[in-house]
């Protein structure tokens, strides 16, 4: 797995991320250890107001678990991963929470545990957590089988189309694939070697090269969005300047939008938002495919949930009615009867939660199947979609950049229609 961790606070907005089912298909509070409360809101409170105790800011750990994309984890692979992980952080015996998300065909986990030692009352300190935790990630790659990544096999090159949750928000909000803006910047770097061969390689792709406030370079979409050359093209400021020089002659982002406004017609807007809303619109059914699958997936586990409380109910209580009370209870324990029923007891019920923990793996990785369908469905369409926008993006460059006719050019097309001078 793909483990990526940071220090931090916020223990109110990270439980509302976490339990957003809004942005995932499921979400499932997997295990709460160490915590008072039962829920994942009331267990990140308690860390919040223990570290009140202490000077830390950063009260909390939090850490991503991404299998690779064509496997299904089990629960059982997310809490042993967990457990290696905070072995290997120093973070043993502390409060944490897990949580499973699904979402397009992929089933990945988040762990939280609190800094914050209970008996000292100060924060655990975790030097170079992120080399420690890339170790055990090519671990369990190696341990489970599985094809190690570019990023983990050469200890290097991570890959060019991961993103942050700032730029995943930017474009999310613009209805586009991060990755696919991504793709663009990058594309248009690589076909560069000047200031104004990357200005025209991304006004192909429907982005134009301006004067930053602070950034140095930024680009603007036809919108008048900004964008950061350096953090979307994932390179370093000063690789940026040293290819493109000074941003100086370029206009500012206000001149760039006002350039923008002026040669971009209404005819043309209407028709860009035209496709904007046909493309949506076009996501509809799929989207009111996956509402119903998702409703009747939450069913099918709720249901499952159910029958599984009220047959561990009867389990316990048949364990619970072997062990006797009063006299015999006392003879029992004299004997030593009552520890080997006890032992018993506790080999069942392990082997019953694992039992129920199998069952809903099973149904996990059945309805995956189903979702990773449809998921299909979805890439086949936005890829479409996405080809559509690159032409458009090549219409409105050549809209706002018409070529200039030479007057060779005019002279014959002159002669061609029987004019001489």
């Amino acid at each position: 797995m793909i483990l990526k961790g940071s220090q931090r606070a916020g223990a109110k907005a990270l439980a509302d991320h976490l339990m957003n089912d809004r942005d995932n298909d499921h979400v499932n509070c997997l295990e709460l250890r160490g915590f008072l409360s039962e829920h994942l809101h009331g267990a990140l409170s308690e860390a919040h107001a223990i570290s009140k105790a202490t000077f830390c800011k950063q009260y909390m750990f939090s850490l991503s678990l991404n299998p690779p994309q064509d496997h299904v984890a089990t629960e059982q692979e997310f809490l042993e991963a967990a457990d290696r992980a905070e072995k290997a952080l120093g973070l043993e015996g502390q409060p944490r929470a897990i949580v499973v998300h699904e979402k397009e065909g992929r089933r990945h986990a988040h762990a939280v545990w609190s800094r914050i030692d209970a008996e000292t009352i100060t924060a655990i300190n975790l030097p170079h957590f992120k080399n420690k935790l890339r170790d055990l990630s090519r671990d369990l790659f190696l341990d489970h089988g599985w094809q190690l990544p570019d990023g983990l096999a050469t200890y290097g090159n991570k890959s060019p189309l991961n993103f942050t949750l700032d730029e995943w928000q930017q474009a999310k909000r613009q209805g586009l694939d991060p990755r696919e803006i991504k793709q663009a910047f990058q594309q248009a770097w690589k076909r560069c070697d000047s200031q104004i061969g990357f200005k025209n390689a991304l006004e192909e792709r429907g982005y134009f090269l301006a004067r930053g406030d602070r950034r140095g370079f930024v680009a603007l979409d036809a919108d008048g969005k900004v964008y950061s050359i350096a953090k979307w093209a994932a390179l370093k400021t000063k690789d940026v300047n040293a290819k493109l020089g000074s941003p100086d002659s370029l206009p500012s982002v206000d001149e760039t939008r006002s350039i923008i406004r002026s040669k971009v017609t209404d005819q043309m807007r209407g028709y860009i938002n035209d496709i904007k809303d046909r493309q949506r619109s076009d996501l509809d059914p799929l989207r009111d495919k996956l509402r119903d699958m998702n409703t009747a997936h939450r069913a099918e586990r709720q249901k499952l949930k159910t029958g599984q409380e009220q047959r561990w109910l009867v389990e316990t209580k048949v364990r619970s009615d072997r062990l006797n009370k009063g006299l015999r209870g006392l003879f029992d324990r004299l004997t030593g009867k009552a520890n080997s029923i006890r032992r018993q007891n506790e080999f069942e019920a392990q082997k019953f939660a694992k039992r129920d923990q199998d069952q809903r793996d099973f149904m996990v990785v059945e309805q995956m199947k189903e979702r990773r369908l449809l998921q299909r469905e979805f890439i086949k369409l936005r890829r479409s979609q996405a080809e559509e926008r690159r032409l458009l993006a090549s219409k409105i460059r050549q809209s706002l950049n018409p070529p200039k006719t030479s007057p060779q050019t005019v002279k014959r097309r002159g002669r061609d229609l029987g004019f001489s001078r």
